[in-house]
C-alpha cells in the first residue's frame, strides 16, 4: 500500500512535457492574407457570347405596341414583353383591363370614368342623378348635399330590372344607365341559383319610391 502511494506522488511529480506547436506571427498572417492566385485575363477577342446576346437584344428596341387607339379586340391587349435579361415595366407586360388602363392614362383618357358623382344637387325623380354600370348591377355610394367630410352617409342598389333607386339616408333619387355589352344568353355556362324571394320582391312597383 505504502508502495502504490509513492507511485502516484512520483507521477505527479513528473514534470509535463508540452507540444511542440509552430506559431505564427501577426505580419505574417496577414502577409498571407492578402497574396491571391493570379487570374487569367480574358482575351479581348473572345467575349461572353452570353452576355453579349442580352446587351444586343437589350439595345434593340422593343417595337409593336400599340396605342390606346389602335385597341380593336382583346387579342390587341397583350404586351410584346422585353429582351432576355431586361426587368420589363408595365407597359411591356401588363394584359387585359390593366394594360387598357395604362394605355388609356398614357393618353390621358379615364377609360373607367372615376371621376365623382354629382353632389351638387339631390336627385328627384324628374332629374335623378345617372350612374353608368357596365353590370347589370351596380351599387353608388351617396355623400349627400352637400356631401360630408368624413364618409358615405349611404348606398343605393341598382340593377337593370330596376335601375332607379333611392339613398336610404338622404332620399336622393339615383338612376342606373347599363353601358355594357348584352348577354343574349348563347354561351355555354351555366346559370347561377335564383335568389330566394323576400318580402321586398312582393311589394307592389307603384310603392317603391313613395
Amino acid at each position: 500500500m505504502f508502495a502504490a502511494r509513492t507511485a502516484i506522488s512520483a507521477g505527479r511529480r513528473a514534470a509535463f512535457v508540452a507540444p511542440t506547436i509552430v506559431r505564427r506571427g501577426f505580419t505574417t498572417t496577414m502577409l498571407r492574407r492578402t497574396i491571391r492566385p493570379p487570374r487569367t485575363p480574358i482575351p479581348s477577342d473572345e467575349p461572353n457570347l452570353r452576355w453579349k446576346g442580352w446587351r444586343d437584344a437589350a439595345e434593340k428596341k422593343v417595337q409593336n405596341i400599340k396605342t390606346f387607339n389602335e385597341i380593336k379586340e382583346t387579342s390587341d391587349l397583350i404586351g410584346p414583353g422585353t429582351a432576355p435579361g431586361v426587368v420589363p415595366t408595365d407597359i411591356d407586360q401588363s394584359t387585359g383591363l390593366e394594360r387598357f388602363e395604362l394605355l388609356g392614362k398614357i393618353e390621358g383618357v379615364d377609360v373607367f370614368d372615376m371621376t365623382p358623382l354629382d353632389s351638387s344637387r339631390t336627385g328627384t325623380m324628374e332629374n335623378p342623378i345617372v350612374v353608368k354600370s357596365a353590370g347589370v348591377e351596380q351599387y353608388a355610394g351617396c355623400t349627400g348635399s352637400p356631401p360630408t367630410l368624413t364618409s358615405l352617409s349611404g348606398s343605393a342598389y341598382m340593377s337593370k330590372e330596376r335601375p332607379i333607386e333611392r339613398c336610404p339616408e338622404c332620399g336622393s333619387v339615383y338612376k342606373m344607365e347599363f353601358v355594357g355589352a348584352e348577354d343574349h344568353g348563347h354561351h355555354d355556362h351555366h346559370h347561377g341559383p335564383e335568389e330566394p324571394k323576400t318580402m321586398a320582391d312582393y311589394v307592389k312597383p307603384e310603392y317603391y319610391y313613395t
